[in-house]
Formats: C-alpha cells, sequence, structure tokens
C-alpha cells in the first residue's frame, strides 16, 4: 500500500497562496509581451538560458564522472558533448537560436502526428474536433519554422516563447486571483478528500 501525504490547507492558507500566484502570473505575461515586441531579445534570451542548463549539467555531470569512475572514457562523454553544446550556444547566440527553431518545428510536427491520432482514437465522440484542429495549428506551425529556418528563427522562436509566457501567465492570473477571492476553496478541498478516499481503500 502507498501512502500518500499532503500539506494541509485551510481558508487562510489558501488565500495566502493567492497574491504570490498573481504577482508570478502578471511577471510572466508581461515578460511573454516584451519577448512577443522584442522576439529576437527573446530568442537570445531563450538560448542563452538554455545555454546555461547544459553547461550546469556538464558541470554537476562531470563532477559525478570524477567522483565515480574518472578513467572512463565513455562516461566522460555525456559531460564533454553537454560542455561543447552549451559553450557553442553561448559564444554562437544564433547558431543556437537555429538549433533551438529547428527542435521546436520537431516538437510540433510530432504534436501535431499524436494529435491526428488521438483524433482518429477519439472519432466520433465529442471532442475530436478540437483535437484535430489542435493537430493542423501545431503541423502550420511547424511547416512556418522550417520553411524559412534558420532565417526566421530569431523572429519565430521569441514570439513562440513570449505567447506561451503570456497564455502561462494569464492562467496562473485567474488562479491566483480566484484563490485570493476564496473561490477555489471548496473544490480543493473536495480532491483532496477523494484523493484521501481513494488512498485509503488502495
Amino acid at each position: 500500500m502507498t501512502k500518500v501525504s499532503h500539506v494541509e490547507l485551510n481558508d487562510e492558507s489558501i488565500r495566502k497562496i493567492g497574491p504570490y500566484t498573481l504577482v508570478t502570473g502578471i511577471l510572466l505575461a508581461l515578460l511573454g509581451t516584451v519577448g512577443i515586441i522584442l522576439p529576437g531579445l527573446m530568442s537570445l534570451f531563450t538560448t542563452s538560458f538554455i545555454a546555461a542548463l547544459f553547461l550546469i549539467g556538464a558541470t554537476f555531470w562531470g563532477y559525478h564522472t570524477w567522483k565515480s569512475n574518472p578513467r572512463s572514457v565513455v562516461d566522460w562523454l555525456k559531460p564533454a558533448l553537454l560542455l561543447l553544446s552549451g559553450g557553442l550556444m553561448l559564444f554562437y547566440p544564433l547558431v543556437g537560436v537555429a538549433a533551438v527553431g529547428l527542435m521546436l518545428a520537431i516538437y510540433l510536427l510530432m504534436d501535431s502526428f499524436g494529435s491526428f491520432a488521438l483524433a482518429q482514437a477519439l472519432h466520433p465522440a465529442k471532442g475530436w474536433g478540437w483535437m484535430a484542429f489542435n493537430g493542423v495549428v501545431s503541423l502550420l506551425l511547424a511547416m512556418l519554422f522550417l520553411i524559412g529556418w534558420p532565417e526566421t528563427s530569431m523572429l519565430l522562436v521569441g514570439i513562440y516563447v513570449g505567447i506561451s509566457l503570456i497564455f502561462d501567465g494569464w492562467a496562473l492570473i485567474f488562479l491566483g486571483w480566484a484563490f485570493r477571492k476564496g473561490k477555489l476553496n471548496g473544490q480543493i478541498k473536495a480532491v483532496i478528500e477523494e484523493h484521501d478516499d481513494s488512498a485509503k481503500t488502495a
């Protein structure tokens, strides 16, 4: 039997979450707006962020290899590749932006094929049309990335990330506002109680 634990939430603690969620949502929405206004800057920021993650990963993985098996050439390949990839993206940001654009195109293609497959599986049940529509939108976005690649990557990557941040920001804004007003308190408690009941019967 698996024991499930959760943080006890009361009306006061839920209301305290609201302002933090609200502020985070506003900041994300503002950052996304800046990304759409200045897509080139957002593209460079995104590439630099990914490069930093690669370099941090290379540092931790290299330390692990040095401590566990320093004489193994194979174990040093992963940190070396992470270090090389992160360094190239950091010192050649335009190439990094193009690489990010290609990765986004591949992701959108996979998402569109998955949406089409799910829509076919759902048909004729309710909701299959929305899933097919999602597949069409993802396919069109992927084609938009690929047709102008790599020249349009500087523009499209920034716009894509900016729109994503705006949607995430507004979702948190609405959620934080609902938390602050206590509109979701009953729903959250109901979900927690249902989760506890199912855990006890498991």
